[in-house]
């Protein structure tokens, strides 16, 4: 078939152009978007009196059979420079010249502009859904280990006691956070570019509100230059699913340090783990390791976005094609990994033992033996210095703070009093963190009850 811009031609286009041309082998996933663009359009075409009932019933019978064509897979896509080229050659070979009414007051570049923002629309509450998955499971994690105690870590060292509860909610709410920005995208994004055409609208009278109202847009764009070149929603989507997969990254990677001997705080269910093809006892994380090396995936789709558009002129620009691939590999990566993530945190055996004999381990609760010789009086300062000594003491002697004898503590400071061990213990030390945000089950189950609260507030989760 001609192309639909061979009248301004007077060769026909070289092959290696064609092949290099197409977009159709990657934008083909937007063919219900573009349905249902040229559904509405043709429809407000009838309402302006541009065309006619008789026409437009013939578009609209033609559309909807060829939209049942390719979900039944009875039409490949072959042989056009891109999809909206694909569906308009169908119709017009069903329909005859209705079909090329169609395009009237449209040019490919507001429609490919609407079908990106139509998907990406749809996406976002995908994605979002996935998120509120990930909420529940989180939330479900931490009722059940408020009394799960860890060491927490700061420079990968033993820092100060936690609970896997307190843990679970620090990843909760980071991910809230990435509800929120898929939130404000969509927001920003929910503007109709139908109806500007080219990039200067068109002569027709044409009702570019009945279209963004039709097409569940909360209005249309304000400037049609803008309309048809804009991609900064696609930008802040891969921005938002970039970290997105930042926190999984993070979270796999603190699974991956947990499943070694080394640690053995977790142990991943069988169906979640593969092994080794030379050495029989291992069990790997490689879902886990998967996603940490997917994240480079997503952050590279957002440095082509960034790159793509950094230096085009107004309007619209052939790079624009390139917003695609990168935009489709982001939302598939970041739905891929958080599809297999989920089941596996939640199928997760958390080793409570473990947790608890490497709080026992490592000091994690001088910082609380200073805390109890500044509730004796003492300059915080002072308090830290003489703890700095008796933990030099602990390891030389191989012993922990809570297996020193109070005549040993004595030789440091006259104010320890028997007190001194239960003011250290372990739980005793995380439930007198009873500050807004901190690891006591009160404080815990407050933050818990927040996310919760999150999740009900969210319509696109029922």
């Amino acid at each position: 078939m001609a192309k639909m811009w061979a009248g301004r031609f007077k060769k026909d286009a070289n092959a290696k152009l064609d092949s290099f041309n197409t977009s159709l082998p990657f934008d083909c996933r937007l063919y219900k978007q573009d349905i249902q663009g040229s559904l509405v359009h043709s429809k407000m075409l009838e309402k302006q009196g541009i065309l006619s009932k008789k026409d437009v019933d013939l578009i609209q019978e033609g559309l909807h059979s060829i939209l049942d064509q390719i979900e039944s897979h009875e039409i490949e896509f072959t042989k056009a420079e891109d999809i909206h080229m694909f569906i308009e050659e169908k119709l017009t070979n069903e329909i005859g010249d209705a079909g090329k009414r169609l395009h009237t007051a449209r040019s490919r570049n507001d429609q490919v502009a609407l079908d990106i923002r139509l998907y990406v629309k749809e996406e976002i509450i995908e994605i979002q859904k996935f998120l509120f998955q990930i909420l529940d499971s989180l939330c479900v994690a931490a009722k059940s280990h408020l009394k799960t105690y860890m060491p927490g870590y700061t420079h990968l060292q033993r820092a100060q006691p936690i609970t896997f509860a307190h843990w679970c909610m620090a990843y909760a709410n980071m991910f809230k956070r990435d509800i929120i920005r898929l939130q404000n995208t969509y927001s920003l994004m929910n503007e109709c570019p139908l109806g500007c055409a080219a990039l200067a609208t068109t002569t027709y009278s044409i009702d570019r509100e009945y279209t963004a109202s039709r097409l569940d847009f909360l209005k249309p764009t304000d400037n049609s230059l803008d309309g048809v070149s804009d991609r900064d929603y696609c930008v802040e989507l891969c921005s938002d699913l970039s970290l997105i997969m930042v926190h999984l990254s993070r979270m796999s990677e603190e699974i991956i340090q947990w499943c070694s001997l080394e640690f053995h705080f977790v142990e991943l269910d069988d169906a979640f783990s593969t092994g080794s093809s030379i050495m029989p006892q291992k069990k790997n994380p490689d879902i886990c390791e998967l996603i940490r090396g997917k994240s480079g995936r997503a952050i590279g789709d957002l440095n082509t976005l960034l790159v793509m558009l950094k230096g085009l002129p107004l309007a619209y620009n052939k790079d624009m094609q390139e917003d695609k691939e990168a935009v489709f590999d982001c939302i598939d990566t970041v739905k891929e990994c958080l599809d297999v993530f989920i089941p596996m945190f939640q199928t997760m055996k958390i080793c409570k033992d473990n947790m608890m004999h490497a709080c026992l381990h490592g000091f994690i609760n001088a910082t609380d033996l200073a805390d109890y010789l500044t509730k004796k009086g003492l300059p915080f300062r002072d308090a830290y210095h003489i703890v700095g000594q008796i933990v030099g003491y602990g390891i030389e002697n191989k012993k922990s703070l809570n297996e020193l004898s109070l005549k040993e503590y004595k030789k440091f400071h006259a104010s320890f009093e028997e007190d001194v061990y239960q003011y250290i213990d372990i739980e005793t030390c995380v439930n007198n963190r009873k500050v807004y945000g901190g690891p006591s089950p009160e404080s815990v189950s407050i933050q818990i009850q927040n996310i919760e609260d999150f999740i009900k507030q969210e319509a696109c989760y029922e």
